[in-house]
């Protein structure tokens, strides 16, 4: 019997042994890889079809944003209210999003009604036609939007810095204007449609309590079509980075406002390059938890903002190293000051024991999360394979964060927070 009275072992989150539960792959007719990982006790079942048409592959802008957001607004068969209102009836979400090198469909559902569905996407991929009253609809309701987050200051912020980081007309750095909206055509979309999604490049992932039939029911709707195998290499265009000269941007958006958004960023290399998942816990200390030098200082001691993050986007082609925040508008120029000494303590000072081994536990009880349940498991497969990495990645990552020297930050610390090499932003 269990002691009540002496408390439980303590054990660091470091000391765990995690293990990436793997997944198992399968090809259809077609040679459409799916990657299944079976887990979890409830039939609960998610299917994510990953298409290489993201904005990366368009030649005009918003065509690829709303070839993805249209696909269930309608096909030759079925309205857009008899799509949706079928996915409703069987307790179903049916998800779309567009991202810079690749766009999604996302279904989550109970398991014994996916034969129900997958017939439906079947349909989707293979014979949408974006109405012309749809796509009038979706331009208005955009450009509303747009109008609408136009007056925000942390929307500006968001559109500028990429901008500034990898050119205006990189997919990574282009946004979107009232007359981008105006302009969208629905030829143009489904031609953008045809070469992308009915005749494009594709895999298939899956997740949770799996049917004994389901690789069965996909290869039987999805392996005759048309669609092809993705590969991260063969499937990604490089676009020329063309970052801007000037490094320091004040911007007025709204002269009444008393916020501001600041902004701090530099150009960064992808997942690819050896430094990336070392100065991932490099990062984790300076901006990347609660318990961060950024928030200590800039939220806790100062009263600056209510929280400031520093963060490595996840691109594909590169990365960039960003630090956020909304603070008042009379202290975002000592908001950045801040910032920036508290890089040059990274620079100058070796991280004492205490605050490493704390970040240590933080970053793999993060991971401890992520693998909790079969869509984050899911959701961390994908992210490796995007990115043309294997579990080798994964576990080496984990090696890191449990050896990583405050010696070797220090050296990260001077080789890349450097403010010479950062852009600076404010919007007000």
């Amino acid at each position: 019997m269990i002691n009540r009275t002496i408390a439980p072992k303590i054990t660091n989150a470091v000391d765990f042994h995690l293990v990436l539960p793997p997944y198992k792959k399968y090809i259809l007719k077609n040679g459409v890889e799916v990657f299944a990982i079976d887990l979890g006790q409830l039939d609960t079942l998610m299917v994510n079809w990953v298409f290489s048409a993201g904005n990366s592959f368009e030649e005009k802008n918003l065509i690829a944003a709303t070839a993805n957001h249209l696909l269930k607004n309608g096909t030759s068969k079925k309205t857009a209210f008899e799509i949706n209102e079928h996915f409703e009836y069987y307790g179903s979400f049916l998800n779309r999003s567009c991202q810079n090198e690749t766009a999604e469909i996302n279904l989550h559902c109970l398991g014994r009604y996916v034969n129900e569905l997958l017939p439906v996407i079947a349909e989707i991929v293979t014979d949408s036609i974006f109405p012309e009253e749809e796509l009038d609809i979706y331009i208005k309701n955009m450009q509303q939007r747009l109008q609408v987050s136009l007056k925000k200051s942390d929307f500006v912020a968001g559109r500028l810095i990429d901008a500034y980081l990898f050119g205006e007309k990189h997919p990574y750095g282009k946004y979107s204007s009232m007359e981008d909206y105006a302009s969208l055509q629905q030829n143009e979309i489904q031609t953008f449609y045809k070469k992308y999604y009915q005749q494009g490049h594709c895999a298939i992932f899956v997740a949770g309590k799996l049917p004994v039939d389901i690789i069965e029911s996909l290869d039987r709707h999805f392996g005759s079509l048309p669609i092809k195998p993705w590969h991260a290499k063969e499937d990604t265009i490089v676009h020329p980075i063309l970052s801007a000269k000037e490094k320091k941007y004040r911007v007025t958006n709204d002269e009444n406002g008393v916020q501001g958004s600041v902004r701090i960023a530099r150009n960064f290399p992808n997942r690819h390059h050896p430094d990336f998942q070392s100065a991932g816990v490099l990062n984790n200390i300076f901006g990347g938890y609660f318990g961060s030098r950024l928030m200590a200082n800039i939220r806790e001691d100062k009263g600056y903002t209510y929280g400031i993050h520093s963060y490595l986007l996840n691109h594909l082609q590169e990365s960039a190293w960003m630090i956020s925040t909304e603070a008042g508008k009379d202290v975002c120029e000592a908001t950045i000051e801040e910032v920036y000494k508290e890089m040059e303590l990274l620079r100058d000072e070796l991280i004492d024991e205490e605050e490493l081994q704390t970040a240590r536990n933080f970053m793999i009880g993060t991971i401890l999360g992520d693998l909790d349940g079969p869509f984050h498991v899911a959701a961390r497969w994908k992210n490796i394979m995007l990115n043309g990495l294997d579990e080798n990645y994964f576990y080496n990552g984990i090696q890191i964060i449990k050896t990583i020297s405050a010696k070797e930050l220090q050296e990260l610390a001077n080789k890349y927070l450097q403010p010479k090499e950062f852009y600076e932003l404010v919007v007000v």
